[in-house]
């Protein structure tokens, strides 16, 4: 158990539905999933935490049901991050090469450059994604080390968030007795499970959809151009439900999962379904036309909302290959068919790809952050704990003078 134990990675996708543990084995092989846990989520609201002790004991659940499935103990998770807090920006640093060719510490030093921008105290950033480097005027560069050139430019894609929600996330999991090794943006992590290389190439637009969010990457050229969070998603369908049919919450899930359909045109005129009412009354009998009336328009607008931010974005004629949606939310069906009407692209359902182990279970759009945030774990396992606020800048200089001993002993 002790020699796999460093091989683990595990997501933790914590969201407004569901919170959701997925452990990763890094094998010769590849990445193989060996365990997976969920449990309700009931501590959060559009993606943020409203709620630490419902959260902790929600996480302690699905790491609990994770772990005694993979056989082994967890002691760091990559967490998701969401909510209409999040906001991505584009910016760029220049430095000049010092010895004329492109070391590592000049792209660390590029990009240090790139985020030297004014961020509001209440806000943190969360990843610094390079787009491309340019040399002398030579775009395009994806790995510009050991390049030759006078000097160096770097295009990035900023991510901020609120730094109350960062630091409510890691203080759950803390309070789960897990460190927090990274906050991933949800979005971005769906990316890594969901899209295939030649789509980030080709241009692509990724929507989770997510309970209580509804989350827009968009990649174009392999690198990430665009992102953002919405506060719609699939609980504002199940509430839609609950008021326009008259029935308890619980019950409008169970029918939207069970009944549900985005599609006017694709039931038939006879169907019917039975809904339970509020207060002990009796069930009622009801058209499924009636249901796929109060969910079309609602989806409708959350993907009007998401084609809105696309085209303000400015990369709309970009995204050759499409729209990947992705998230629990897109199960529901006549959701792509829908989806190609207001986006005029073609749009495909995404379920996560590229992982081994238990994929039949994970295969389905419901666990595309979570794999993600695997896939985006295990490529980046060298990360120190995240930290928020005061301790980053002390551990910064003891790291910095760990570096320089290293250099003269």
């Amino acid at each position: 158990m002790s020699n796999r134990k460093e091989n683990l990675v595990v997501g933790l996708d914590i969201g407004t539905t569901k919170i959701c543990a997925i452990i990763g084995s890094l094998t010769e092989s590849g990445l193989e999933i060996v365990g997976i846990g969920t449990s309700v989520s009931k501590g959060l609201r559009k993606g943020v935490v409203i709620n630490i002790e419902s959260t902790v004991d929600a996480i302690r659940k699905a790491l609990q049901e994770a772990e005694l499935m993979a056989g082994c103990e967890i002691n760091s998770v990559f967490a998701g991050i969401a909510g209409a807090h999040i906001t991505g920006f584009n910016s760029q640093g220049v430095i000049a090469i010092k010895n004329r060719e492109v070391s590592a510490e000049d792209i660390q030093r590029v990009i240090d450059a790139a985020k030297a921008i004014a961020i509001p105290m209440d806000r943190e950033v969360i990843h610094v994604l390079p787009q491309e480097y340019i040399i002398d005027d030579q775009d395009g560069i994806k790995e510009p080390l050991g390049m030759s050139g006078v000097r160096l430019e770097a295009k990035v894609h900023i991510v901020t968030g609120a730094v109350a929600s960062a630091q409510n996330i890691v203080k759950s999991c803390n309070k789960a007795n897990v460190n927090v090794a990274d906050i991933v943006l949800e979005p971005l992590a769906s990316s890594e499970s969901v899209l295939s290389v030649d789509e980030k190439e080709l241009g692509v637009a990724i929507v989770d959809i997510g309970g209580g969010t509804t989350d827009l990457a968009i990649f174009v050229d392999g690198a990430i151009k665009h992102t953002s969070v919405l506060s719609l998603g699939g609980n504002h369908l199940t509430n839609d439900i609950a008021v326009g049919l008259r029935t308890p919450m619980a019950e409008a899930e169970r029918i939207k999962r069970t009944y549900g359909s985005c599609l006017t045109s694709n039931i038939g005129k006879d169907e019917t379904i039975e809904v339970p009412s509020v207060g002990g009354r009796e069930p009622r009998i009801l058209s499924r036309q009636l249901l796929a009336e109060i969910l079309e328009p609602r989806v409708e607008e959350i993907f009007t909302l998401v084609n809105r931010e696309i085209v303000r974005s400015g990369y709309e004629d970009l995204i050759a290959s499409g729209v990947v949606i992705t998230g629990g939310t897109s199960i529901l069906p006549g959701m792509p068919e829908l989806a190609e009407q207001i986006f005029d692209l073609p749009v495909r359902r995404g379920s996560p790809q590229g992982v081994g182990g238990l994929i039949d279970v994970v295969n389905s759009p419901i666990y595309a952050t979570g794999v993600g945030l695997v896939i985006y774990g295990s490529r980046n396992q060298q990360i120190e704990n995240f930290s928020i606020g005061q301790e980053k800048v002390f551990d910064k200089v003891m790291r910095r003078m760990k570096e320089w001993f290293g250099e003269f002993f």
